[in-house]
């Protein structure tokens, strides 16, 4: 069956959002290590994107490959390239048309849609964004695992990822990896049925 991942980007303190630091906003023409191992190395196994309505219309705006431009660096046109050619869901109940190829809205329980979604043919699925719909998952332990992208900041303000829990949510360590600029990526198993 296919797997749920659930990937989390936040600040120290729990915070989705995305501030600056020192090397944050460093232009690359080559991916970082993070991103080669959090994105570049899953292309071959994801093969479906979940994002809220915010975080859908953001990736489309900035990572579609019509807003793509010839002198991006290449791993910024592969990246794309991957988004246009994965299947998205849309979670949103107001947005009426995608106006991206291979994307479909679908509205209602998040735990439904997700069962739904691991019944049909294909890759694992990647809950990338936003906040509110990542933190659903996180309260509902609706995935196999998790990605956390911990930035070296403390923000006190934005979307939080952690509030009341309905019980205790128990996570393995898989593996951790340290960015140049001070960022950890934490990889968590769900812990299910008592192992």
């Amino acid at each position: 069956m296919r797997k749920i991942t659930a990937n989390v980007y936040m600040t120290l303190d729990g915070r989705g959002a995305f501030p600056k630091y020192p090397g944050s906003d460093r232009p690359s023409r080559t991916a970082t290590a993070l991103f080669r191992h959090m994105w570049i190395a899953r292309y071959g196994d994801v093969s479906t994107v979940v994002m809220g309505r915010r975080s859908f219309l953001g990736h489309r705006r900035v990572w579609s490959g019509k807003a793509r431009k010839p002198e991006d660096p290449k791993f910024c046109h592969e990246y794309s390239s991957f988004l246009d050619g994965v299947d998205k869901v849309c979670l949103s109940r107001h947005l009426k048309a995608p106006g991206w190829e291979n994307s479909r809205i679908l509205k209602g329980d998040i735990a439904r849609i997700l069962t739904k979604l691991k019944q049909e043919k294909g890759g694992n699925i990647m809950v990338e964004g936003g906040p509110r719909v990542v933190k659903e998952v996180l309260q509902r332990g609706l995935a196999d695992d998790y990605w956390f992208f911990v930035m070296p900041v403390v923000y006190g303000k934005g979307p939080q990822y952690w509030g009341a829990l309905k019980g205790q949510t128990t996570l393995k360590l898989v593996e951790t990896k340290h960015g140049e600029d001070g960022e950890i990526l934490l990889h968590y198993e769900a812990v299910r049925g008592g192992k």
